[in-house]
């Protein structure tokens, strides 16, 4: 059992989250998408968003600032947060122009709120669940997208919505986080896409 609820914590990383976003946009869409396009905006997603954090996290590891992947303690958690909250801006500001989706850009942009939401509640002492965050936003944005290219994945976010279950309890099971840090987490997440989707839908 604590080999599948660490396989679970980990493979549904919050880490993944961004490039998952967007291959699921491509993957949906349909809109005629070259292969230019696609390629402009997963490679560099994926350098800034999985590649990076993971030198950085080394990194931080190794000066001492952080002591587990986990970030177990408020105090490890704000300088990934930080970190990643530059790297998604990088995305918005840098990456997306030049490719430019307007669903990938508002993705990003509640991503961000979402960060730094996250954030800021960590200078009130307020931990919430960043693999909740994570799954939350996606699973928001995979519904816009549904609604907004009227396409039933009911399939898909039935299943999803079961990943969110498995998730959370591999939170619980590790005594990561209390019950109402997860639903923090699930609902900065949610309302964050909530919140940018009318720009778009």
């Amino acid at each position: 059992m604590k080999v599948f609820q660490r396989a679970i914590s980990n493979i549904f990383h919050p880490i993944f989250v961004p490039i998952s976003g967007t291959f699921a946009y491509f993957i949906i869409t349909p809109k005629y998408s070259p292969l230019e396009l696609q390629s402009g905006n997963i490679l560099p997603i994926f350098i800034l968003t999985v590649i990076i954090p993971i030198i950085t996290f080394l990194i931080l590891k190794n000066v001492g600032y952080v002591h587990a992947v986990e970030l177990p303690t408020i105090k490890e958690r704000k300088y990934p947060l930080i970190i990643h909250l530059v790297l998604l801006s990088m995305i918005v500001f840098k990456v997306i122009p030049n490719n430019y989706v307007i669903e990938l850009y508002f993705y990003f942009v509640a991503l961000i709120c979402a960060t730094l939401a996250t954030l800021i509640l960590l200078f009130f002492k307020i931990k919430s669940s960043l693999h909740l965050m994570g799954l939350g936003s996606l699973f928001m944005f995979l519904v816009n997208l549904s609604i907004h290219f009227e396409i039933n994945i009911t399939m898909a976010l039935s299943v999803f919505i079961l990943i969110i279950g498995l998730v959370a309890t591999s939170r619980l099971y590790f005594h990561a986080h209390s019950k109402l840090e997860l639903f923090i987490g699930l609902s900065i997440g949610i309302l964050s896409q909530l919140l940018t989707v009318k720009y778009w839908l």
